[in-house]
């Protein structure tokens, strides 16, 4: 199969070209026009497929659920945002909860055949149980627990290794070790739910963490005398940092402030979804055993107490706008934080987030208003 168009993404530019797919990976990019493709997008812009490595659901699924359907109708359901592949992402819970949850995961990515089947499930994100009390946010706070290796250890034989990333609070981990055990076992730590100094955020980031949780929420601020997790997230310029795009969590101001901080290599858009994503303003839901409401601006929050915010309903594309149009994100950088950026945190850079020879045909087609025309997985169109 070949497609067109006068504006593809290569090496951060748009160039006109023309893609050769066989077998599930980009096999050629030849110049534009020198066959007769099977598909000419004429002017739409043709970018790599996006990356999302936090969100717990959508469609009515979440997570935590452990339900094979659900997670299946999910990954099937959010290539038409763009994404090509994600991480499942669960919440605090109590251990046989998240011990079901991860089986889940591991039972359906087995049988899964990512572009078949919808975008590819790259991997779990464990977000919690090892978190501060005071920057929970809408993490179920009777589930919180002191952080364990030996517990750890029984959610990834149960996950079958595939929890790639932990949502951790690194003050509450006793000399950093759960943090070392991760980091040195292939597991991406990441500081988040979190109430550390600038100080403890930074010995967990010389002890192998490598990414900060949804920067600016759930996290010590920045203050400019306490610099909190946030300060560390936005002074380590070479460090990952997830931030949430749908300009509720934060502003355009402070989405512009983080980009310019991280460049272009290293800030992440996630979604932090959750399970009403797909649904409408005022339906309700349970998340963690509390319940959540769709707000107007497509923000979910608790229904009790603060009412804090407990996720998005945000659709990726949706994100990538918010990111060029709102916040006045240079493209590269915007596209690069749910492109390459998240598959090179992940280590899966080597053949997903760009559109290369060899790589994964991982695709998006994208309308000048953001929309998404057409999504290729594994170079199987899902339209």
């Amino acid at each position: 199969m070949k497609i067109q168009s006068t504006k593809v993404w290569i090496d951060g530019v748009f160039l006109p070209a023309e893609l050769e797919i066989a077998d599930g990976r980009i096999q050629a990019i030849l110049p534009y026009g020198s066959t007769a493709p099977d598909t000419d997008y004429g002017d739409r812009r043709i970018v790599p497929g996006f990356i999302d490595i936090h969100c717990h659901g959508a469609y009515g699924f979440d997570t935590n659920f452990a339900e094979p359907e659900g997670l299946k109708k999910w990954a099937k359901n959010i290539v038409h945002e763009g994404i090509t592949g994600f991480m499942a992402t669960t919440i605090t819970e109590k251990h046989p909860v998240l011990e079901k949850a991860v089986r889940n995961v591991a039972a359906v990515k087995k049988e899964h055949e990512a572009g078949k089947d919808g975008a590819d499930i790259l991997g779990i994100h464990f977000e919690g149980p090892y978190l501060d009390m005071q920057y929970k946010g809408a993490q179920p706070p009777e589930a919180i627990v002191p952080a364990s290796i030996d517990e750890f250890k029984q959610y990834q034989e149960a996950a079958d290794g595939l929890i790639k990333i932990i949502t951790l609070a690194p003050e509450h981990d006793p000399d950093l070790a759960l943090t070392k055990y991760c980091s040195s076992h292939g597991v991406v730590v990441s500081i988040g739910h979190s109430g550390a100094t600038f100080e403890q955020a930074s010995l967990a980031i010389a002890n192998g963490a490598r990414s900060i949780t949804h920067t600016y929420n759930g996290q010590s601020p920045f203050n400019h005398r306490e610099n909190g997790v946030v300060g560390a997230a936005l002074r380590y310029h070479d460090l990952y940092s997830e931030v949430i795009c749908d300009c509720n969590h934060s502003t355009p101001e402070a989405l512009n402030i983080f980009f310019t901080c991280k460049g272009k290599d290293h800030g992440i858009m996630i979604s932090d979804g959750l399970m009403c994503k797909g649904f409408k303003t005022g339906d309700k839901f349970l998340f963690g055993g509390h319940e959540i409401e769709i707000y107007p601006d497509g923000s979910a929050h608790l229904t009790e107490g603060k009412k804090s915010l407990a996720g998005s309903t945000m659709k990726t594309n949706e994100g990538l706008r918010n990111l060029v149009l709102r916040a006045n994100v240079p493209f590269d950088a915007a596209l690069n934080s749910c492109t390459i950026n998240p598959a090179s945190l992940l280590g899966m850079n080597d053949h997903l987030g760009k559109l290369c020879a060899g790589y994964d045909a991982d695709i998006v087609v994208l309308e000048d208003d953001y929309s998404v025309a057409e999504t290729y997985c594994k170079g199987i169109s899902q339209w």
